[in-house]
């Protein structure tokens, strides 16, 4: 978003999320280190409860790109539809805000894929990502299969210090994170029955339970509301159609993955998978720079895919000049005395 505003043209006012204050800084460095001049990119960290609506509000603020959870961005459509004292300018809004993300595994899926794919795109970077699997949508012919392989592989992930390569899981990124974590996955236990629930993670800190819990309907709490955590959602599907109407029941439309060795099943999910990216035969994370432009729709966002065709269009403003070449008469161009033939 910053690098797209700056080669657009445009100066920055950089407020990064409260927890990660010290990377933005790192950010800056880089550009300052590349010759950016003063001015251009301005580092505001700062809580957003405090500063946000504040910088929203701003008449002199023409743009913002947002990237979080879906009720502060619907936050920030309201405030910016709101014209200010001293605005001279309709505030333009790019919005990411999260998802309820499926992965359907079709009954004739590689389960060796289809396993490690939902594992790493559900819990590693402990579930904390927009496009993390939340759901997995499993048909009924191979759905016992399937889940007793996803069930002894979560149990076999190693949890501890995310300083160390060797752990899969680490902790969530605060104690807010982690007790909204906790909140769903009583929820979880509450609506559908528990298939993992890990319990050995360090003592303190930030560390939440690795769960996974099957008997979900599409129509649960625990199938509709971003957890942004390692919770994971087991549905399942009688066919192929079933479980795309199940992977299409939320008002979220991010990332989507189909595990399938059928052409025409593979076909029908690009139809009617409604999602802004679709991924089949891989996980549901990790959209690769100048390959797969990141963005949904419907609650999930508002505005053009990240690193798309259309993106930096959205920092610029157009302007048509039309010159009538048609002309009647000639007139000199005025010469001062430093002009030289």
């Amino acid at each position: 978003m910053v690098s797209a505003a700056i080669v657009s043209g445009c100066p920055v006012v950089y407020k990064p999320s409260g927890l990660s204050s010290a990377i933005g800084w790192n950010l800056v460095e880089l550009f300052r280190q590349a010759g950016l001049p003063a001015g251009v990119f301005n580092f505001v960290p700062g809580r957003g409860s405090v500063m946000g609506d504040h910088l929203v509000e701003h008449p002199d603020v023409a743009v913002i790109a947002f990237t979080g959870s879906m009720e502060v961005g619907l936050r920030i459509q309201e405030k910016a539809a709101h014209v200010r004292p001293g605005q001279e300018q309709c505030k333009k809004v790019i919005a990411e805000m999260g998802g309820k993300n499926a992965i359907v595994i079709d009954d004739d899926a590689d389960l060796d894929e289809a396993v490690g794919g939902v594992l790493s795109s559900a819990f590693a970077f402990q579930g904390q990502k927009c496009s993390a699997c939340s759901r997995v949508i499993v048909l009924d012919e191979i759905y016992d299969r399937f889940v007793n392989r996803l069930k002894a592989a979560a149990e076999c992930l190693s949890i501890g210090p995310s300083e160390d390569p060797a752990h899969f899981m680490g902790p969530v990124v605060d104690r807010a994170a982690r007790d909204n974590v906790m909140k769903y996955i009583a929820i979880a236990e509450s609506e559908g029955k528990v298939l993992v629930k890990r319990t050995d993670a360090p003592a303190g800190d930030c560390y939440v339970p690795l769960t996974i819990v099957e008997g979900i309907r599409p129509e649960h709490r625990i199938a509709q509301e971003e957890v942004f955590g390692p919770v994971l959602a087991v549905l399942r599907a009688r066919d192929f159609d079933e479980a795309l109407a199940m992977a299409n029941s939320t008002r979220f439309a991010l990332t989507g993955a189909v595990y399938s060795r059928s052409p025409l099943h593979l076909e029908q999910a690009r139809r009617e998978f409604r999602v802004g990216n679709l991924y089949l035969n891989r996980g549901s994370t990790g959209a690769m720079v100048e390959r797969q432009s990141f963005g949904g729709f419907k609650m999930s966002g508002v505005g053009s895919k990240s690193g798309g065709p259309d993106y930096l269009l959205q920092f610029m403003d157009p302007r048509v000049v039309t010159e009538n070449t048609m002309r009647r008469g000639f007139a000199p161009i005025e010469q001062d005395d430093d002009w030289v033939d």
